[in-house]
């Protein structure tokens, strides 16, 4: 066996799990009591047999159900159905327990599993809560330093074309974005070449697309174009057209503050699992430990053949958009 003090930082799927979760709780929060059942005196709605379903649970429900609070009809007609569910549910829990399918090995293990995953989520929820929130300085910076989601905002009406194994054109696909080429004649110069391609056209907003990718194409004007390499393959995307819908502080400093946070959040989380894996002994065991000798290897992922046409269900780089500003 081997024992280490200091392990590793874990992986990045590991912390983008992490980190994805962080978020969703966030966003969550402070939602709990919208649209909540008052609570009434006996706090018991329903009996199922010798068994009580209580106003608390509903409550649970409708803590995770959308619904428009305001309205006193919706929050009724929620509170019904979420009741229905729990009679539902409290029915076949009950012929479990008479059945003891609560003793299987497989639902132990189940109900460990959830155990574990509500203890983890309540302490990052924890971990969260203490951040600060962002301040009116950090919101009007982070305005001012990004004039292409806010001030100068675009909607672009772009086009795209998805290159499988690109490598013997990328110096060709590269001139003809800088000569201005139409999307057609670079489909034509790939089904010429015999090369596996797709694409298509979308029109995406500034905070639709990725943040590292939005400078780029923030600085073309209508009819230019540029290549965006992926490993072997390449995305030709082509600016068609676009027009300036500016966002003022006043209207994106809750979008901005809510990004902020998530952000913030994220980082929180991430820096927490860093603490406690360095302060805890971690033994890897049987063929982990061979694994844990080497944690900079990741599982390499299988270039696409040459006859592969690109996933129908892959996000393209236009679709990859963080949508972190709604």
């Amino acid at each position: 066996m081997n024992t280490v003090r200091h392990t590793p930082a874990p992986s990045r799927p590991l912390l983008s799990a992490l980190c994805a979760a962080s978020l969703l709780l966030l966003s969550a929060c402070g939602k709990a009591d919208e649209g909540a059942v008052p609570a009434q005196a006996s706090q018991v709605a329903a009996k199922v047999g010798s068994s009580e379903i209580s106003v608390h649970q509903i409550n649970q429900v409708l803590s995770r159900t959308p619904l428009n609070a305001n309205s006193k009809e919706a929050v009724q007609s929620a509170s019904r159905q979420a009741l229905e569910r729990l009679i539902d549910q409290q029915l076949a829990v009950d012929q479990a327990t008479e059945q003891k399918l609560h003793r299987s090995p497989d639902v132990v293990a189940q109900l460990e599993a959830a155990r574990r995953e509500v203890l983890a989520r309540a302490y990052l929820q924890q971990v969260m809560t203490a951040i600060a929130q962002p301040s009116p300085d950090e919101i009007r910076t982070y305005y001012k330093e990004h004039p292409a989601l806010f001030s100068e905002r675009r909607v672009f009406n772009l086009q795209e074309i998805r290159v499988v194994k690109a490598g013997p054109v990328m110096d060709q696909l590269q001139a003809m974005a800088n000569e201005g080429r139409r999307i057609e004649e670079v489909a034509d110069m790939l089904r010429g070449k015999g090369l596996v391609f797709g694409g298509g056209s979308a029109t995406r907003t500034a905070e639709q697309l990725p943040l590292d990718l939005l400078p780029r194409i923030h600085a073309l004007k209508d009819g230019q174009s540029l290549v965006v390499p992926a490993r072997d393959d390449a995305t030709f995307i082509r600016v068609a057209s676009s027009r300036q819908i500016p966002l003022n502080e006043q209207d994106a400093s809750a979008g901005i503050a809510k990004y902020l946070g998530n952000l913030r959040a994220a980082e929180a989380v991430s820096n927490e699992i860093k603490r406690l894996r360095a302060a805890t002994t971690v033994t890897y065991v049987g063929e982990f430990e061979q694994a844990a000798a080497t944690p900079g290897e990741t599982a390499s992922t299988a270039p696409a053949s040459v006859t592969e046409e690109p996933k129908k269900d892959e996000p393209s780089v236009l679709e990859r958009g963080i949508q972190g500003l709604k």
